[in-house]
């Protein structure tokens, strides 16, 4: 009898910090190869096209890599977590506007209602943070998410003190060592 492993379930959540989508995307590709990878993405993802691409390569992209059809809505965000659909999220990039919605409990994003979903059972949340205001106004959300329950983040330093002071970038290159540790 040849007993088939089953592969750790991890929901891949992308909001809309563009300049950020390619670091992203490079770990996707990576994590794919390890884990079952459920993506989903924010409505500005879905919809905007910008400098660093449109909204339909992106979704194109990321549905290649994952091979499964993205999550782009609140009723499809919704079932992630009571349905055990995942055993973990990332949220990668995450904007400063995301994460003050979800330590201020809003849930209007597939987004925000994937790390609802997955905070009401308790599962790990993993934020790869990318805001121009990480140290600005963003800096108590921040706080406020380090102090939360199964909330994690990849570490992160400014990306460009001199001209963006308040910046704040993780290092995508350690997410799936923070991933790993998190799983544990």
């Amino acid at each position: 009898m040849v007993f088939k492993m089953k592969k750790t379930k991890i929901a891949f959540a992308i909001c809309g910090s563009f300049c950020n989508m390619e670091n992203s995307i490079s770990e996707l590709k990576k994590l794919v190869k390890k884990y079952d990878i459920l993506p989903i993405i924010s409505f500005n993802v879905a919809k905007m096209d910008t400098r660093f691409g449109t909204a339909a390569e992106t979704r194109k992209k990321i549905e290649s890599i994952c091979s499964k059809k993205i999550i782009d809505s609140i009723e499809g965000a919704e079932p992630i977590g009571p349905k055990n659909m995942a055993d973990a999220l990332v949220v990668c990039p995450c904007t400063g506007n995301t994460l003050a919605k979800i330590v201020n409990a809003i849930t209007d994003t597939p987004v925000t209602m994937a790390v609802k979903s997955m905070l009401r059972i308790q599962r790990p949340i993993l934020i790869c943070f990318a805001s121009n205001d990480g140290l600005g106004a963003s800096a108590q959300n921040l706080a406020k998410a380090r102090n939360t329950k199964n909330i994690f983040f990849v570490p992160m330093a400014k990306d460009d003190p001199i001209n963006k002071p308040n910046s704040l970038v993780a290092d995508f290159s350690k997410l799936s060592e923070n991933l790993e540790s998190i799983l544990e």
